[in-house]
């Protein structure tokens, strides 16, 4: 922030900025946006580049109280008016703001606009400092933070929709701010660092990785002082503002500038690396998800999200997702990958202190907290147990802040079961995967697992059953994924039955998968049993939702249900037929279409396996 910005727009380009006030240049000279309202549909527009923007949120932006009549007329010219400023897009011409049935869709290139380039510089450092160069990670954060002219769109912020869009990309800039800091400091240089965190601690006085990065700042500079200082300011603030603490991992790092001169730039760890935490290998039949599995990819390697929820129904493949993910971001996570079962085999959930115990082992911190015994024990045992879960809790909350690791958290039964595990500082992520929504956990980076399409069920399949037996019978093989409702571990279990049935033709096998009483009998595998997967997602589901899903799975067969359909299954009025749907959808028991759509025009659907589950449930 304290160099001219970067500017990378080819010549004739306009080039647009977000990271300060909205700005557009020619050639160097800043060109006019218009009237106010017409650079709020600009701003909405860069905002979000390449991606289509619903009327509605335009519309939000505008004229967030009372909209006119006349709304979609003068949002179409304001709109006209963009695609004059930005002509035709690349070399072939194209327009630059298009409209299709998702919104307004702006095409722009890295080089045109500043979030962009941000973005791709900040991804470029931290893969930089994964690879160990940190003195290259520095440059290209430093790089990106040249960009960064003030608080994003800040002429604009009196619009709701402009100043959420401006927040969010405020947050982005901060964590890389943070990262650089932390580079620096790391390689020995943090004199440079200190004026500018301080600056930011003053306009955001709770972001505790600001506060800790100015705090190893100032200890590294040789003013100790004023370090505690900060430490002292910050613990005062939390207790007035928040009634809390400092984190463990805060409350670490002054303990250690405490007991320490300048040789340790944080906290000694307990362990340089973490062997035994790297997740098993991926199944050998993962296939498909390729969207998913980029956008994990991308959220995790880039650093900007630090928690993603990834959630689906039981089989839906959620865990090998999520290891197949880990594995591919060895590199991204020097110190380790740590996966850690939240259910028993029998499908309870496991204790908040069985949980840290585990991870203290796989991590090395156990020994140092508490012995496995006590760790092991219920929470609500004695007071010895109680001390020791508190024990291995800081623990694993010190040993988060000085590593950067990938904690995977498979089969999270509830917001409760993990909240205690998140960190409140450091550089590690976590991944979780959940039947459920976890809708009370925020902020967090949602992916939701839809249905395999065909093509990817009928890979999956081929894998196990071989490209040969696929091809003799294609139609009865699309049959076959279809009855299992494109649910991953059904498409497997069929697959691993007929591997092993090499007599039996896949249309015949496709007839008793037809069959509404037999389904679930035939989706059985040695000790694999779809039934059995399915049956421990029901157990999870409330009482009541278990009889509003047995109601609601007979209206699903045919393709699916409108909420007035629901309403009049369950014999009740909208409301509360939306309160009821809308809880099955949270559950992962009810999905719902993918845009923005009204409840009484969305078609809502209940997976073929789990609907005929429902049924069985209901004739007991």
């Amino acid at each position: 922030m304290t160099r001219p910005p970067v500017r990378t727009a080819p010549a004739g380009a306009v080039y647009f900025s977000l990271l300060g006030p909205l700005t557009a240049r020619l050639d160097g000279h800043e060109l006019p946006l218009g009237p106010r309202k017409q650079r709020l549909v600009l701003a909405t527009l860069l905002s979000r580049p390449n991606t289509p923007v619903p009327v509605e949120v335009l519309t939000d932006a505008v004229w967030p109280d009372d909209p006119p009549r006349t709304a979609r007329k003068n949002l179409q010219v304001y709109v006209s008016a963009a695609r004059t400023l930005l002509g035709p897009a690349g070399h072939e011409g194209r327009d630059r703001v298009v409209h299709g049935c998702g919104g307004y869709l702006l095409r722009i290139a890295e080089g045109e606009l500043d979030t962009l380039r941000f973005g791709s510089l900040a991804r470029a450092g931290r893969a930089a400092a994964g690879r160990g160069d940190l003195a290259g990670a520095a440059r290209l954060l430093r790089e990106a933070l040249d960009l960064w002219e003030g608080p994003p769109l800040n002429d604009l912020r009196d619009s709701a929709g402009v100043a959420e869009e401006a927040g969010r990309l405020e947050a982005r800039c901060l964590t890389v701010y943070e990262d650089w800091a932390e580079t620096e400091i790391e390689l020995g240089r943090p004199a440079v660092a200190v004026d500018g965190l301080r600056d930011l601690v003053e306009r955001h006085p709770l972001r505790e990785r600001l506060r800790a990065a100015w705090m190893n700042s100032l200890h590294q500079s040789g003013r100790q002082a004023e370090a505690l200082a900060v430490y002292d300011d910050y613990r005062q603030l939390m207790a007035r503002e928040l009634g809390l603490e400092p984190s463990p991992a805060m409350a670490a790092l002054y303990r250690s500038m405490l007991g320490r001169g300048r040789e340790a730039r944080r906290p000694a760890p307990a362990r340089e690396t973490v062997g035994p935490a790297a997740p098993p290998s991926c199944t050998a039949a993962f296939t498909g998800r390729p969207g998913e599995l980029r956008e994990l990819l991308e959220v995790l390697g880039c650093g900007e999200e630090r928690v993603v929820v990834v959630s689906g129904p039981a089989g839906a493949g959620k865990s090998a997702l999520a290891l197949r993910a880990a594995h591919l971001l060895a590199d991204r996570f020097p110190d380790g990958r740590v996966r850690v079962r939240m259910r028993r085999e029998d499908g309870t959930a496991r204790s908040r202190a069985e949980i840290l115990a585990e991870l203290g082992r796989l991590c090395g911190v156990a020994g140092n907290a508490a012995s496995p015994g006590n760790a092991a024990s219920p929470e609500g045992g004695a007071g010895g147990d109680r001390a020791a879960t508190a024990a291995l809790a800081d623990a694993w909350q010190e040993w988060q802040a000085r590593h950067r690791a990938l904690v995977v958290l498979d089969d999270v039964p509830d917001e409760a079961s993990v909240r205690g595990l998140l960190f409140r500082s450091g550089k590690c992520s976590v991944l979780i995967t959940a039947r459920g929504q976890l809708a009370g956990l925020a902020p967090v980076h949602r992916i939701a697992l839809p249905a395999l399409a065909d093509g990817e069920a009928l890979e999956l399949l081929g894998k196990l059953i071989g490209p040969g037996r696929l091809r003799a019978d294609p139609g009865a093989a699309l049959r076959i994924v279809r009855a299992c409702g494109g649910l991953p571990l059904a498409v497997e279990v069929s697959g691993m039955r007929l591997a092993v049935l090499r007599h039996l033709p896949l249309a015949e096998y496709a007839d008793r998968l037809d069959d509404p009483s037999a389904a679930l009998d035939e989706l059985v595998a040695g000790d694999v049993s779809v039934r059995h997967r399915i049956a421990s997602g029901w157990q999870d589901l409330a009482d009541g939702d278990r009889w509003v899903l047995g109601r609601l799975a007979g209206l699903a067969e045919g393709g699916g249900f409108t909420l007035d359909r629901a309403a009049e299954a369950l014999g009740c009025g909208e409301r509360a037929a939306i309160r009821a749907v809308e809880s099955l959808i949270d559950a992962g028991a009810v999905t719902s279409p993918a845009g923005e759509v009204t409840a009484h025009a969305a078609l809502y659907e209940v997976p073929r396996l789990l609907g005929l589950y429902a049924h069985e449930r209901e004739g007991v």
